[in-house]
């Protein structure tokens, strides 16, 4: 019997080698693939992303440009805002101011009627006076210089306007008139001349009594005729310095008020001033007495201020027991007594 002969088995055979060539081929086939196509979809990607970034950059920009176009719109209504506010300001103030003034107008007719009531009244009782007289016989002339004003004091004190107006067209008549006063009164035991805003006329007898004597009156008319002092053209504060400095319960005292405008803010202030300061005496008299003369003024200078000077001392002659005289340029025109 032939024995038979074996054949060595080759581990590494043609078809183990194809597989494992085919199983390394589809491996590279699959990475060259990968890697051709991953760029490309990078690249998608990035031109996607600076698309968007250019997006949100113009958008970025135009909500900046907004933002400042609010912000100046902002700006200016906030300014509008503080402008109307001031204004608003402004017009309360303004509504303030009128309606302080329309009050103080107001004040000031309710004085004016109360004055022209006690006017009337004083009128008819003078009439009723004047009937009286004239039914017993009787006649009452004003002979004295100044009409109807009484010696009733031994002490004086003049307080005299020194404004443009009275400077410029009644100074020599408010000499005359000063003259005609001091020759009322024969024998004086003082006198003092003050201008309307409380200076005086000799600084040396500064909130003193002059000492009268016939070179004491020639030296006051000479000193008057060239004094010049500052002046508001308002009595008011000139009485109510006098009243203050001399007023005393000693003796009574005689006040005459020369002047023709009232510049100052309210008649009834001044009235109630004087009311309060010239206290009466034992007697229930006021202890200083006041008069006045009204001077006129040129036709250019405001009639209304000298209307309202008339009414302030007609009615400080009447609650202070004087007499008030109005005076046209060469003559007397009224004079009124009060009781």
């Amino acid at each position: 019997m032939k024995r038979r002969v074996r054949r060595d088995t080759e581990t590494f055979s043609i078809s183990f080698l194809d597989c494992i060539c085919c199983g390394f081929g589809a491996i590279i086939l699959l990475l060259v693939l990968s890697e051709f196509g991953q760029p490309i979809q990078l690249e998608q990607a990035r031109v996607d992303l600076d698309a968007q970034i250019a997006k949100l950059q113009q958008e970025l920009h135009e909500l900046r440009g907004t933002s400042m176009v609010l912000e100046r719109d902002l700006r200016a209504r906030i300014e509008q805002l503080s402008e109307e506010q001031r204004r608003v300001a402004r017009l309360r103030g303004d509504l303030s101011s009128i309606q302080g003034r329309n009050k103080a107008s107001t004040e000031e007719d309710e004085s004016l009627k109360k004055i022209a009531e006690s006017l009337t009244a004083a009128r008819l009782a003078l009439i009723e006076e004047t009937r009286e007289l004239q039914s017993k016989g009787r006649r009452q002339v004003y002979d004295q210089p100044v009409a109807g004003v009484p010696i009733d004091s031994e002490w004086v004190i003049f307080i005299v306007d020194t404004s443009g107006s009275m400077q410029s067209q009644n100074w020599g008549n408010a000499e005359r008139r000063l003259a005609e006063v001091l020759n009322i009164y024969p024998k004086l035991k003082g006198i003092q001349v003050m201008d309307d805003e409380g200076g005086y006329l000799f600084s040396e007898y500064r909130g003193k009594w002059i000492p009268d004597s016939p070179a004491r009156r020639q030296a006051i008319l000479k000193f008057f005729r060239g004094w010049q002092a500052f002046s508001n053209s308002s009595p008011s504060e000139g009485i109510v310095a006098a009243i203050r400095t001399f007023w005393t319960r000693d003796h009574p005292i005689s006040l005459y008020v020369f002047g023709d405008e009232f510049t100052g803010p309210s008649i009834q202030e001044v009235v109630d001033t004087v009311d309060r300061i010239n206290r009466a005496g034992e007697t229930g008299e006021r202890l200083v007495r006041i008069h006045a003369l009204g001077f006129p003024i040129p036709g250019q200078y405001p009639q209304h201020t000298s209307m309202r000077y008339s009414t302030l001392m007609r009615i400080l002659c009447a609650r202070n027991g004087g007499v008030f005289v109005g005076l046209p340029e060469h003559e007397y025109v009224t004079a009124r007594r009060s009781n």
